[in-house]
């Protein structure tokens, strides 16, 4: 069976934003999934490498994905809001995925910039069944404000981050009130570069 694709447009807070609707190929639907992606001034789209394999692990999962252009990037309408307008665009998407798949558990995720307004979202959301952090930068102000989730998180980054380094990530997970997985990733860089099957298997066997 192929695997279902839909491209879309959805209503956002600031005009349209693309996205990219995914089943998985072989079987209904079991769980749902929101992928948001790396920061839009950096060349960050739903297309992005990382954001595509994360997408397919969650797929091979059994997860119908979404993913979707943040404001301004592409065809979605408006301007890059330094990450507060980009929750907005996110809680959008997430309630277009909630309306298709409204009995099924859902994962809302994200790599890099897009794991911040992921967990960001997730906040708000205590009916989810967890947030995947991918790459997160830890290092950057605000974060603090992050340590606090309804549900559980899970964050998966490379070994040899240089972007996003790896000892404030593991000082801010410490930090976590609730106990938190931190899952590395043999891969050379902030982009996974070396280790993208290995990310995708990883993302796929958290079921």
């Amino acid at each position: 069976m192929p695997r279902r694709i839909e491209s879309l447009l959805i209503t956002g807070p600031a005009g349209r934003l693309e996205a990219l609707l995914e089943e998985p190929a072989d079987s209904e639907p079991q769980q749902a999934a929101l992928v948001c992606h790396p920061h839009p001034l950096h060349g960050g789209t739903m297309h992005n490498k990382v954001v595509y394999r994360a997408a397919r692990g969650l797929r091979r999962s059994g997860h119908a994905v979404l993913r979707f252009n943040f404001r301004g990037v592409n065809r979605s309408e408006g301007s890059h809001d330094n990450g507060t307008g980009e929750v907005d665009d996110a809680r959008a998407a997430l309630a277009l995925l909630r309306e298709r798949y409204p009995e099924l558990p859902y994962t809302i995720a994200g790599f890099s910039f897009g794991a911040r307004v992921a967990l960001r979202l997730a906040q708000d959301c205590p009916s989810a069944r967890r947030a995947i952090a991918i790459g997160f930068p830890a290092h950057y102000p605000g974060a603090e404000t992050l340590i606090h989730s309804p549900i559980p998180r899970i964050f998966i980054h490379s070994r040899h981050d240089a972007i996003c380094p790896v000892e404030p990530l593991q000082r801010f997970v410490a930090s976590l009130p609730a106990p938190a997985p931190l899952l590395f990733v043999e891969a050379e860089d902030h982009f996974f570069a070396g280790g993208l099957s290995a990310l995708e298997d990883l993302i796929a066997g958290l079921g």
